[in-house]
């Protein structure tokens, strides 16, 4: 589980026994995937994450939703619920193996007609989208998925959301090695770029909250 490694532990916990409303499913597919991906597991968001993109998706009543990177399907989850009956997820990923996880989850939770999952290459899947004419019409897109890939699905994400639509882009902090200026690594500098480029650019609002590995808000002006 990617937790928020910079709060105190017991702060952390304190967060979410006070505040966390992770219902059962959520949190049996999140103990399902540490005991059986224990090296992987790193992968999946904190129950406090999911909880926070949940908020805003109500808060934006968004109905059109993407996801870029599913792994074993606990951030779709989240969203799914908090989404009214007619909304729906595009959610990509290039893992039958992982996925297979998260489409059992998503039956059990009653979610499943809300998610078109697609397996490929994100940017294919989001390339078919533009091409077939859903430029404008997302409402929220998640972005958690390979690095040196994030600009690429940024600038495509921000051209299928609405204005006034609402990305959130996981791991900007990546344990820190962002601010490092030591590291350098191919991950850490398509991130520490990512990160510059989008502080500077004059179509979106953003803010970088210390929710998980750090994520991104960004508003389509």
């Amino acid at each position: 589980m990617s937790r928020n490694e910079f709060l105190p532990e017991k702060l952390y916990d304190y967060v979410c026994n006070i505040s966390l409303r992770e219902t059962s499913l959520q949190q049996e597919l999140r103990e399902e995937t540490q005991r059986l991906l224990p090296d992987e597991a790193r992968m999946q968001i904190g129950p406090d994450q999911g909880q926070f993109m949940q908020l805003l998706v109500r808060l934006i009543n968004a109905r059109r939703c993407l996801e870029i990177g599913v792994f074993t399907g606990y951030s779709s989850l989240s969203v799914a619920l908090a989404l009214p009956d007619d909304g729906s997820i595009v959610a990509c990923d290039v893992s039958d193996q992982y996925t297979a996880m998260a489409r059992r989850y998503w039956k059990s939770a009653g979610i499943a007609s809300k998610i078109q999952l697609r397996i490929a290459p994100a940017v294919e899947t989001l390339e078919d989208l533009l091409s077939s004419g859903a430029q404008g019409t997302f409402d929220f897109a998640f972005i958690d998925a390979d690095k040196p890939s994030y600009d690429n699905y940024y600038e495509r994400s921000l051209a299928l959301l609405k204005p006034n639509g609402l990305i959130a882009i996981d791991n900007v902090f990546w344990s820190g090695r962002v601010a490092d200026p030591n590291e350098q690594d191919d991950n850490t500098q398509a991130l520490r770029a990512l990160n510059a480029k989008i502080g500077r650019d004059e179509r979106v609002d953003v803010a970088m909250v210390a929710v998980g590995d750090g994520l991104t808000l960004i508003r389509k002006r």
